[in-house]
């Protein structure tokens, strides 16, 4: 079967965004997640089944099954723009490596058609899984939330030992260009050590010389209220611009990284 038919899931594609990647990009949302990190602003990407998200008093359904041709099909309209800008294919989610096929495949799609790649993922799989992506992979953007195990698995759900491994291999294969990118979140790995922490092991990352702080937003709020879910992050409010300065000074104090504020 060609690859082109395979099959995945995704919940939305997002085009001309200038965010997650060089140059102009369409994202690929995929379906599924191994974390539940409190924070997420797309909590109808944790699952991979199927739902219904009421959306200003209106049922959406959440997931559809796809082919990466069909997605190549939408992801190609834009192409001039891509070819401008150095722009081209992301995939997100959710975690990407939860679909290793279909996330492989459509990056190898995008690759033959001459496109720039990136994905969007937090390296939580088999190292397998990783290295069958990464021949496709132009860019990783890697997210590393906190480098406590017990203070990640009590946010995230998970333990972070595997993701920091993955982040060694990823920049020791030298296969892909991996920028590090850290979402900044209140009472979580918002203190200027906690930040330092994480920005002194990606500046010991072969070849890594970018690091992105992500402030925390409160934007996906209402789709937990869509799902019939609990929101438990509300009492907390972004951090302010005054905040987010000082820990990307601490992180230029510290480390020899490109420090910048968003995507």
């Amino acid at each position: 079967m060609s690859y082109l038919q395979t099959k995945g899931r995704i919940f939305d594609i997002q085009r001309f965004s200038i965010h997650d990647g060089h140059g102009i990009r369409t994202i690929v949302f995929l379906k599924g997640c191994v974390l539940r990190c409190r924070w997420c602003c797309n909590p109808e990407s944790q699952h991979f089944h199927i739902e219904t998200m009421m959306v200003q008093g209106k049922p959406k359904t959440m997931g559809r099954d796809v082919t990466v041709e069909e997605v190549m099909e939408t992801v190609e309209k834009d192409r001039a723009y891509y070819r401008r800008s150095g722009g081209g294919l992301t995939l997100s989610g959710g975690e990407s490596l939860c679909q290793p096929e279909f996330a492989r495949d459509l990056l190898r799609a995008a690759k033959a058609s001459g496109m720039s790649t990136a994905m969007e993922s937090m390296g939580c799989a088999k190292w397998e899984t990783i290295a069958s992506i990464l021949p496709y992979l132009d860019q990783y953007l890697m997210d590393i939330k906190h480098m406590n195990p017990d203070k990640h698995r009590e946010f995230t759900g998970k333990s972070n030992e595997l993701m920091l491994e993955n982040a060694r291999k990823i920049a020791a294969s030298g296969l892909t260009e991996l920028s590090i990118r850290v979402p900044v979140i209140p009472s979580f790995n918002d203190t200027v050590d906690e930040i330092k922490a994480i920005a002194a092991f990606a500046d010991k990352l072969d070849g890594v010389k970018r690091i992105h702080l992500l402030p925390y937003h409160r934007l996906g709020q209402d789709k937990y209220e869509g799902l019939g879910r609990e929101y438990t992050m509300q009492e907390f409010l972004p951090p302010t611009n005054e905040h987010m300065d000082m820990l990307k000074k601490a992180v230029e104090s510290i480390s020899s990284l490109t420090c910048q504020i968003g995507g």
